[in-house]
């Protein structure tokens, strides 16, 4: 288990991930990370979107649904 120390960055407050955090999350600085809620009642800090996800589900729905659409107009 990794812990973090909230600490002040400007008029916020943040966290500093260490070179082994950032290594198991597979992160770089700049990049985005989302804390979700778990059913549990917990939390999560994550790169994954859930809303990309979500976006990403739906287009393969559709290029299954529509893939002869999607062929026809490939062309």
């Amino acid at each position: 288990m990794l812990t973090f120390k909230v600490t002040t960055v400007g008029a916020s407050s943040g966290i500093i991930l260490t070179k082994e955090a950032m290594a198991r999350l597979r992160v770089k600085k700049g990049d985005t990370l989302y804390l979700t809620e778990t059913p549990d009642g917990g939390y999560r800090l994550t790169p994954y979107s859930p809303e990309f996800a979500r976006q990403m589900a739906l287009a393969e729905e559709i290029m299954h649904e529509d893939r002869e659409v999607l062929r026809a107009l490939a062309k």
